[in-house]
C-alpha cells in the first residue's frame, strides 16, 4: 500500500459529481489514469450508507495498492477496512480522529492557511490538505486562499501537502509552478469525458515534482 509520502495525485469520489452506483467504475478508471490516492465523500449521506459504499470501494483500492480515505466518518475506519480519514478544521482534533478510527490508521487534516496546517503538524496528522486555492463548487463558503503561501507552508510544516480548491488540469502548472508538490482535483477528473486519459495526464504533470 502506497503511503502519503508516495502520492502526488489525490482523487474524490464525490457523491455531489458521481452517483452512489457509478462510484467503483468511476474508481476504476480513476486507478487506471494512475491516481494514487482517493477519498470517499458522501456529505449527508447516513454512515451505514457510507460504510457500504467504503465495503463495496475498498477492494478495488487494495488490490492497486490506492489508500482509500474517508471524509470524515473515522469511527468508520476500522469497521470498514480503508487506511484512513480527513477530518476538518472544525470537527475534531487529529488525536480524536486517530482514536475513534484505531491503530495503523491515517488521519488527514484540512488547513486554510499556514497556522491551520502547522497546527494539523502539531496534533500529529500524516498528511495535510490545504486549500482551497481558488473558488470552487465543492466548497462554495470557503474563501479562496490563492496561491502565495504554497512556498511557505512547505518550508514550515514537514508533512505532504496536498494542495486543494479549483486545481484541474487547465491550471496544474501554475499551482506547480506556486510551489504546489501534491495535488487533489475533484471535479475536473470527475466531470472529465475520458476520466483515465484526464488523471493520466494530471498525474504525467506532477511527475517530477521535488518531494
Amino acid at each position: 500500500m502506497r503511503t502519503p509520502e508516495q502520492c502526488l495525485l489525490y482523487g474524490i469520489l464525490d457523491t455531489g459529481y458521481c452517483a452512489p452506483e457509478r462510484l467503483g467504475a468511476m474508481l476504476e478508471q480513476m486507478i487506471a489514469g494512475g491516481v494514487e490516492m482517493v477519498q470517499l465523500r458522501a456529505k449527508g449521506m447516513a454512515g451505514d450508507r457510507v460504510a457500504e459504499l467504503a465495503r463495496d470501494l475498498h477492494p478495488l483500492s487494495r488490490a492497486a495498492a490506492v489508500p482509500l480515505i474517508l471524509n470524515d466518518h473515522p469511527e468508520l475506519v476500522g469497521e470498514t477496512g480503508v487506511e484512513g480519514a480527513r477530518v476538518g478544521v472544525e470537527d475534531m482534533t487529529v488525536g480524536e480522529a486517530g482514536r475513534l478510527a484505531g491503530r495503523g490508521c491515517w488521519s488527514g487534516k484540512s488547513s486554510h492557511s499556514v497556522a491551520q496546517a502547522i497546527e494539523g503538524w502539531g496534533q500529529g496528522a500524516d498528511y495535510l490538505g490545504f486549500g482551497p486555492l481558488f473558488a470552487t463548487l465543492t466548497k462554495p463558503d470557503y474563501v479562496p486562499i490563492g496561491t502565495a503561501a504554497i512556498h511557505q507552508v512547505h518550508a514550515e510544516v514537514g508533512l505532504p501537502i496536498f494542495c486543494i480548491g479549483g486545481i484541474k488540469l487547465e491550471n496544474l502548472g501554475a499551482v506547480r509552478a506556486a510551489g504546489a508538490r501534491r495535488v487533489v482535483i475533484v471535479r475536473g477528473i470527475l466531470q472529465a469525458g475520458d476520466v483515465a486519459g484526464y488523471v493520466r495526464q494530471c498525474a504525467e504533470g506532477l511527475r517530477g515534482a521535488v518531494i
